[in-house]
């Protein structure tokens, strides 16, 4: 049926056909906004990422993997739950800018009102949490290499890796707009700059001796300066 002059297309109107999205694809080149429209397009249970313009597609997720992002979420959320202006968050997406909505395994965030740089629109985190984790099981030379800059350059204060072939904690900080690495104490124990207290024995993480890695952090919300820096945000 065609329309004459003065007719306009209705819902309904057999001659309206629904502009189908296409699917993603590992390797397609989009803006943030394209990316997120498709990608809400997508089946139930579909993951992609955007890192720098192009999608990326990860492969199924094995059991070294899953083990070490629960061992992660764990210590986050122990501290989170401790720490009345932060929230720890399990692997989620994330809206950084035009080209990037990473999806982080774990992700720890200072809460709005107490100066954190995340907020809520329509149930998706935008901006730039305050520490990000990563668990590089097959994806050592994604996160390593392509998500790192992308962290540095929208000033994710602090990136954690989870190297779990190479058994290594990569934790690093942003310091004049570059990440430097986190060195362990005298102890072996690797200490947040932007979340005090936050306290990692990385030999205790990677062996999945998460009885030690809670311990040491719990000994982290009772130092001086956690304390000090939790009465400075919550005036208590």
């Amino acid at each position: 049926m065609s329309m004459t002059s003065g007719q306009h297309a209705t819902v309904g109107d057999p001659a309206v056909v629904p502009q189908k999205l296409p699917r993603l694809e590992a390797g397609d080149r989009l803006d943030q906004p394209t990316f997120h429209a498709r990608y809400e397009a997508m089946p139930s249970g579909f993951r992609a990422e955007l890192i720098d313009g192009v999608v990326h597609v990860p492969s199924p997720v094995q059991l070294p993997h899953m083990r070490s992002q629960a061992d992660v979420l764990y210590w986050v959320q122990t501290y989170g739950i401790a720490t009345p202006v932060a929230e720890a968050y399990a692997s989620g997406t994330v809206i950084l800018d035009i080209k990037n909505e990473p999806e982080p395994d774990a992700l720890l965030v200072l809460k709005t009102e107490f100066g954190g740089r995340t907020r809520a629109v329509d149930n998706y985190l935008h901006g730039s949490p305050e520490l990000a984790a990563e668990i590089a099981s097959s994806t050592e030379s994604h996160d390593l290499h392509r998500k790192k800059p992308v962290y540095e350059r929208a000033g994710i204060q602090e990136y954690v890796v989870v190297a779990v072939r190479q058994q290594l904690v990569y934790w690093f900080r942003l310091q004049d707009g570059v990440y430097v690495p986190i060195t362990p104490d005298d102890q072996g124990i690797l200490k947040s700059v932007i979340f005090p207290g936050l306290w990692l024995d990385s030999a205790a993480l990677l062996k999945g001796d998460m009885q030690r890695a809670v311990e040491v952090l719990r000994r982290g919300l009772d130092s001086p300066e956690y304390k000090q820096w939790l009465a400075g945000l919550t005036g208590k």
